[in-house]
């Protein structure tokens, strides 16, 4: 359904008299050659968003064609793509000799009061209960040691979830949580927690990431070319429910929350990617 409302809302725009359009993921796109055609002056910029085909819930083959399809058709018919993280920039110059301009997402909203680094001794997951964010390998690492994890997410959105939730469910140090949207709760279960835990394997800049970068914390990251860039290969790496366990187990000292909380107020800030959009529409 996001391609029809984006399709309208896009039309809709130029009807009413926009000029410059600023397109948020590439669902779209399939319309800009009929703007580009009949409104030669209207100014595209379109931010892809992630490498959508990636993501393992597009497991049909036609599905993600369609995906790299419309990619395709955004990179023609923009004026400006915008990339979200270095990596993606760095495979659509690669893919598509496409330049684009690198604008992450502020992280510093999470920040609702100033931050004490109260550690409550439990390590924090929190991320939508997809395959591709390693959630059965960051359940399973925690199911083999002692030590605590909450995990946050939508365990009932799928199928894939019910299933994570009804192997993990009894194990004493691992407690699953529904979805928080309360910002204060939130604030103090990111701000309690000893590590972070981000499983995220596609996508781009994750803004879960950069939300909890700004709490100056340590990072477990899945080691792939989206986090590392984001991090600027601070914080940890694992690959597997083995190198997550070693990490788990280390004695907990907080070694690159101060240079991660450095990187998130110097490029993830609202302010600074505000000032970078309107800059790139001047």
């Amino acid at each position: 359904q996001a391609i029809f409302y984006d399709i309208f809302s896009i039309v809709h725009a130029v009807l009413n008299g926009s000029k410059k359009l600023l397109v948020l993921g590439s669902s779209g796109s399939l319309i800009f050659p009929l703007i580009k055609f009949f409104f030669p002056k209207v100014q595209i910029i379109t931010n892809i968003d992630g490498l959508e085909w990636y993501r393992s819930k597009w497991n049909k083959g036609l599905k993600k064609l369609f995906i790299k399809y419309i990619i395709k058709i955004a990179i023609k018919y923009s004026d400006k793509i915008v990339s979200d993280n270095q990596a993606i920039a760095d495979y659509l110059l690669l893919s598509f000799n496409q330049d684009s301009i690198v604008i992450p997402y502020g992280g510093d909203h999470a920040l609702i009061q100033q931050t004490q680094n109260n550690d409550k001794n439990y390590f924090l997951g929190l991320c939508r209960i997809e395959p591709e964010n390693n959630i059965s390998i960051i359940l399973q690492a925690f199911a083999e040691n002692s030590q605590n994890l909450i995990f946050i997410g939508n365990w009932d959105y799928s199928d894939y979830g019910k299933d994570m939730r009804e192997s993990f469910k009894n194990y004493k140090n691992i407690k699953l949580m529904d979805p928080e949207y309360d910002p204060e709760v939130l604030f103090n279960i990111r701000a309690n927690c000893t590590s972070y835990i981000h499983g995220h394997s596609a996508g781009g800049t994750n803004p879960s990431l950069v939300e909890m970068m700004h709490f100056g914390k340590d990072i477990i990251a899945f080691d792939c070319e989206f986090n590392r860039a984001t991090l600027e290969n601070e914080g940890y790496y694992f690959h597997d429910v083995n190198s997550l366990k070693s990490l788990t187990n280390k004695s907990n000292h907080n070694l690159h929350g101060k240079k991660i909380l450095e990187i998130a107020k110097r490029r993830y800030t609202w302010d600074i990617v505000n000032k970078q959009y309107f800059d790139l529409f001047r």
